[in-house]
């Protein structure tokens, strides 16, 4: 067992485990946050999608080791922000949602993307999402949900 900090939606946390659990198990078993879905379980479907210090990662790939000393954003703690609300209803208005298995990983991969891309152009999108998956749509509706989030966003990123 070995004692981790860490931030998590802006809350200190300590605790007290095994450094080689995935960071996906911690979230869901230790902090009940079940935004954050196992899809594959191999860092290739893009469900389990958290921000690390403002960068996109798969939770699943993460040990807790790697996370003492950093910061970590959920969707259930993005959920509080202007931007989220933003991202959230673009999803909505340009029917990029469908089941919503993938939704909260396209909603982190969007937040990464818009903080590094304020206003991308269809190729940065789709490399931005690329590492996200969803098994409903042929990703134009998502990707007309991004740029109107871009617009209607312009100035959040």
């Amino acid at each position: 067992m070995t004692e981790i900090k860490f931030k998590l939606n802006g809350k200190e946390q300590t605790l007290n485990t095994d450094p080689n659990r995935r960071l996906l198990d911690v979230l869901r078993e230790d902090f009940k946050l079940t935004g954050s879905k196992e899809g594959c379980g191999e860092g290739e479907c893009g469900a389990c999608s958290v921000l690390l210090n403002k960068q996109i990662v798969n939770s699943c790939s993460v040990p807790l080791a790697n996370v003492d000393g950093q910061d970590i954003v959920t969707i259930e703690g993005f959920s509080k922000t202007k931007e989220y609300q933003v991202i959230k209803d673009s999803f909505a208005t340009a029917g990029g949602v469908q089941c919503g298995f993938c939704t909260p990983g396209m909603i982190i991969a969007t937040q990464s993307l818009l903080n590094t891309k304020p206003r991308p152009n269809d190729y940065e999108i789709k490399i931005g999402l690329s590492g996200n998956l969803c098994r409903c749509t042929g990703y134009n509706l998502i990707i007309k949900s991004v740029k109107l989030a871009a617009k209607d966003g312009d100035g959040l990123w």
